[in-house]
C-alpha cells in the first residue's frame, strides 16, 4: 500500500494515531524504531535545530522540502510535512503541495495564520479571512488530485486563540467542505473543547499535545481518552527535540570543567547501536562487494 493510502486509512479510523515530531533524520529513525505508525516533520524543530531560531517563518520552503525529503527517504512509515501557511497565496500553496508529494510525503499541514506565522502555542497570532483559506485549500486539493488523490491535506486553524472555539469549528467545517481530509484545531483549552470540536466538525480531527513539555496551551489528556473522544490524529511535535536537548545538556554538564564521562554509560548510546541506526553494516557490505581494496 502507498504511504499516502496508508496514512489516509489511519486517519479515517479516527483512532488517535500518534505522530511524534521529527526535527532531523536521526529523530525520524528513532520514532520509526520505537514502533510509531507515522511521524510529523516539526517546523518548530527544523527552525530550532537548523537555524537556532524560533518558529516564526525564518526557515524557507526550499530548505523545508529538502529536509523533509531526507526524512522521507530514511524511514518506511508515512511522513507528514509542515507547509506552514503555504509560503504565500493559493498559487504558492499549489506549488508547495506538488513539491511535498514529489518529495514522498504522505500528507501535509497547512494553516490559516497570517504570514509570518508562529508556533501555535506562542502569543501574537493572527489569522487570514476564512474565504482566503478556503480558496487556498481548494487550490491545494486540485494540485493534490492531479498527482496523488490519497495525499492527506491537514488544514490547521489557529482561530481559538484569536476568535474562540466556535469560530475554529466554523472554519474547520468550511475547510473540510473545501477538500481538507483532516482538521487540525490548534491549542484547545480543555477536554470539553476537544470533545466539542470532535462532535461538531464533520471531518476527522487532529490535536497537538505538548506532552512532558511545560508551557503548552492544551491540557494533557491521555491517548486513550482522546481515542474514546474520536480524535483521528495526535501530534506530539516537540517532545523528541526537547528530550534531545535535555540529553545533550546532561552529557555536556558531565564533561565540563575538563572532566570525562568515564563509566557514565547512561548518558550515551553504545557505539554499535549508533552504527546500526545509521546503517553502517549495510555500507560495509557494499564496500565488500564493490571496492577492490576492501579492508576487513
Amino acid at each position: 500500500m502507498k504511504k499516502t493510502s496508508l496514512l489516509r486509512k489511519y486517519i479515517l479510523e479516527r483512532n488517535a494515531l500518534v505522530c511524534p515530531g521529527a526535527h532531523d533524520v536521526i529523530s525520524a529513525k528513532l520514532i520509526e524504531q520505537s514502533g510509531f505508525k507515522a511521524l510529523q516533520v516539526s517546523g518548530f524543530g527544523l527552525s530550532a535545530s537548523y537555524l537556532g531560531l524560533p518558529d516564526m517563518a525564518f526557515i524557507g520552503f526550499s530548505d523545508v522540502v529538502h529536509f523533509t525529503k531526507n526524512i522521507v527517504d530514511a524511514v518506511e512509515i508515512p511522513v507528514m510535512a509542515d507547509a506552514d501557511t503555504g509560503y504565500g497565496n493559493s498559487i504558492n500553496a499549489m506549488y508547495v503541495t506538488r513539491e511535498f508529494i514529489r518529495a514522498g510525503a504522505a500528507g501535509m499541514n497547512i494553516e490559516d495564520q497570517v504570514f509570518p506565522k508562529r508556533c501555535g502555542h506562542l502569543e501574537g497570532k493572527q489569522i487570514i479571512p476564512l474565504e482566503e483559506m478556503v480558496l487556498k485549500i481548494r487550490a491545494c486539493t486540485e494540485a493534490r488530485n492531479g498527482i496523488d488523490p490519497d495525499f492527506v491535506i491537514n488544514a490547521r486553524t489557529d482561530a481559538i486563540a484569536v476568535a474562540g472555539v466556535d469560530e475554529a469549528i466554523r472554519r474547520g467545517n468550511a475547510y473540510a467542505q473545501a477538500g481538507a481530509d483532516l482538521i487540525f484545531v490548534e491549542a484547545p483549552r480543555s477536554v470539553e473543547q476537544i470533545e466539542q470540536i470532535v462532535r461538531e466538525i464533520k471531518a476527522p480531527v487532529s490535536v497537538n499535545l505538548m506532552d512532558a513539555v511545560v508551557g503548552g496551551k492544551t491540557p494533557l489528556v491521555s491517548i486513550d481518552t482522546l481515542r474514546k473522544l474520536g480524535v483521528a490524529r495526535v501530534s506530539i511535535p516537540v517532545g523528541p527535540l526537547f528530550a534531545a536537548v535535555r540529553g545533550m545538556r546532561d552529557y555536556l554538564d558531565a564533561i565540563k570543567g575538563d572532566r570525562i564521562a568515564e563509566g557514565r554509560t547512561e548518558l550515551v548510546v553504545p557505539f554499535a547501536e549508533f552504527k546500526s541506526l545509521v546503517g553502517f553494516d549495510a555500507f560495509r557490505d557494499l564496500e565488500r562487494r564493490y571496492l577492490p581494496t576492501f579492508i576487513e
